[in-house]
């Protein structure tokens, strides 16, 4: 099924995201011919009354930063729509109000209705501050999610020019691979990579086996290896994928407690933290 309803979330506190990564998003949709929507939630700060509350000036406090999220998710949404439109992408713009609390369900439910749920993640604030969220829509939504990187840590717009498939034999690359395939079949080359000296994988598959499965979809693959090397995974990715001037990279979610630590069971927290390519998760 091809991807035609792609969401974009937003984050308006305490940063907004920034604009070149919002533009991404719009080009992908550009890219597939998708519709996207984009929505942002204004963030509520609810402070129970209190004398010492009142001195402080706590509810003027949270007001303010109240205003400051509002203000951020209509800047970006109306930013969303230029881009949308200059792109010529059939586009919608949601906004809801919420506490801060709430913003993780809230986007889970709007994720739950696409396809695909684009994240941006800004340099440093994945592990900071967009884990609180990105987690459970990962998790929790049942559609594959993709993370966007900063631009000047890629190439500028996403293409899809190369990708690069991690396979271990496992249920989420499994899952992966099949939620992926639409996007699979609009890249030029596909590398499946898996990665070896690191785990051991119990399988009396072979590559060549998936090979066969993905051509059926339209999909042919170049089969590869990489050893670790005393890397972690996270690390021996980062190298493959730079090696093959990838520009997305395919790859099951584990569910692990904590987002940094579920990529194939050990990738490490500078893979998501600061993403060096478009990155295509399933659970």
């Amino acid at each position: 099924m091809a991807f035609k309803d792609l969401l974009m979330v937003l984050t308006t506190y305490p940063d907004p995201t920034p604009v070149a990564e919002l533009a991404q998003g719009v080009d992908f949709a550009a890219a597939i011919g998708a519709k996207i929507s984009a929505v942002a939630c204004e963030v509520e700060f609810r402070i129970p009354g209190s004398v010492v509350g009142n001195l402080l000036n706590v509810p003027a406090l949270a007001a303010a930063e109240s205003r400051k999220s509002s203000t951020n998710a209509l800047a970006l949404l109306t930013t969303f729509q230029q881009a949308a439109e200059k792109r010529e992408v059939f586009h919608e713009r949601r906004s809801e109000t919420c506490l801060i609390s709430e913003v993780a369900d809230v986007l889970v439910e709007h994720a739950r209705l696409r396809d695909l749920t684009i994240v941006p993640v800004g340099e440093g604030d994945y592990v900071d501050v967009g884990d609180w969220y990105v987690e459970q829509i990962v998790f929790g939504s049942g559609r594959p999610t993709l993370i966007t990187p900063k631009p000047a840590s890629h190439r500028g717009a996403l293409t899809l020019n190369t990708a690069v498939v991690a396979w271990d034999f496992s249920r989420p690359a499994a899952r992966a691979i099949a939620d992926a395939i639409p996007i699979l079949a609009m890249a030029k080359r596909v590398y499946v990579v898996t990665v070896t000296g690191d785990k051991a994988i119990n399988t009396r598959r072979s590559g060549a086996e998936l090979a066969k499965h993905l051509a059926i979809h339209g999909v042919e693959v170049t089969l590869d290896t990489t050893n670790a090397a005393g890397r972690s995974i996270g690390d021996t990715l980062d190298s493959y994928v730079a090696s093959r001037e990838a520009d997305l990279l395919v790859m099951g979610a584990y569910g692990h407690s904590r987002i940094r630590d579920f990529i194939l069971g050990g990738a490490t927290k500078s893979m998501l933290a600061r993403p060096p390519l478009p990155i295509f998760l399933s659970h």
